[in-house]
């Protein structure tokens, strides 16, 4: 079992960067892949990227290539999402997953954390 709780979101104005923490606990950590998903008010939950078990693939919506960067540190049990040039779109509260699986599908992830809020002005 993993417990996930995320961290790092706030308002920032457009076109800066912010950096969001995905701290796990739980023996499978290790083992589980881990995504980011976003829901905006009245939109369904999205995806927005995914890193596998060793970090060594990684994946990503299209609409954020180039912009938004996944990675993992294993000995501190944490993901990252390290977000540049935010715009107001990108405004939703940002929440980290984990499954064994690499999916963009986020009805085949069984661990989830709570979220952390990310606002952008424009």
């Amino acid at each position: 079992q993993v417990q996930l709780a995320e961290s790092g979101g706030g308002l920032v104005q457009a076109g800066a960067s912010l950096r969001l923490s995905c701290e796990a606990s739980g023996r499978t950590f290790n083992i589980s892949n881990i995504a980011w998903f976003r829901q905006a008010p009245g939109k369904e939950r999205e995806f927005v990227a995914g890193i596998t078990s060793t970090g060594l693939h990684t994946y990503y919506e299209d609409s954020v290539k180039g912009r938004i960067t996944i990675s993992r540190d294993n000995s501190a049990n944490t993901v990252y999402l390290t977000m540049t040039k935010l715009k107001p779109e990108d405004a939703a509260v940002y929440y980290c997953a984990a499954n064994r699986i690499a999916t963009r599908s986020p009805q085949w992830y069984d661990y989830w954390g709570q979220g952390t809020q990310v606002a952008v002005s424009s």
